[in-house]
């Protein structure tokens, strides 16, 4: 009799992100997932985001509209898709499926980018407790994915979040004041955060949203 295949479940997914682990596959055919806790992890500091400037201006032109968990299975798709510059992705099949079935059950989320109605950008991610694990974003229209990350972060500071973890450093997310920190370092404080009681709220208080936003223009004391 041969054994039964294994299949990774949500369960099992959200007890590896406790331990500081998150998958990826090594493209978008193979089957197989590794598992990474890598030396030297990426966050990207909530209280100390950075706003551009330009961009800015482009969120409040009212070129893009913005939404969150308004179609999670199309934004990840997106965010899986082959691209010219990115000619092959790490999100195979079996990462789709699982991070739907994580939204399903309220334990993913994702950020959507319109632009005349079509969705041009976007992102999407797991969260535990007070921890947001940023997993992927894409983009094909210039700052929509931007865009997308400032709403992202004016959520997670409107639902209580402490810890945005951005997995590496990129010079895309060191702008926006990203850091890396040794891998000691970033289990204590997903340590901290996995205690912190925070709900992810996908449509706040339109006011409040916007005021959130406006707050990273200010300068941090």
């Amino acid at each position: 009799m041969s054994a039964r295949p294994f299949t990774l479940t949500p369960d099992l997914l959200l007890r590896a992100y406790r331990l500081g682990l998150f998958p990826m596959a090594e493209s978008r055919t193979s089957r197989a997932l590794h598992w990474l806790d890598p030396e030297s992890r990426g966050v990207l500091p909530l209280d100390t985001f950075h706003l551009p400037r330009s961009l800015m201006k482009t969120l409040r032109s009212g070129r893009f509209t913005l939404t969150a968990d308004h179609d999670f299975p199309a934004t990840i798709a997106a965010c899986a898709r082959a691209r010219t510059n990115r000619p092959d992705t790490w999100i195979n099949p079996e990462i789709e499926r699982l991070f739907t079935e994580l939204h399903i059950i309220g334990f993913a989320h994702s950020v959507e980018c319109y632009e005349n109605n079509i969705l041009v950008g976007g992102l999407y991610g797991a969260c535990l407790g007070g921890a947001f694990f940023g997993e992927s974003m894409f983009s094909t229209a210039t700052d929509a994915s931007k865009a997308a990350l400032v709403h992202l972060v004016a959520r997670l500071r409107l639902s209580g979040f402490t810890l945005l973890d951005t997995q590496f450093l990129t010079t895309h997310l060191a702008r926006f004041g990203a850091v890396e920190i040794p891998r000691a370092v970033y289990h204590t404080m997903l340590s901290g955060a996995l205690d912190v009681p925070a709900r992810f709220i996908a449509s706040p208080d339109p006011a409040a949203l916007l005021a959130e936003i406006e707050a990273m223009r200010r300068p941090k004391s």
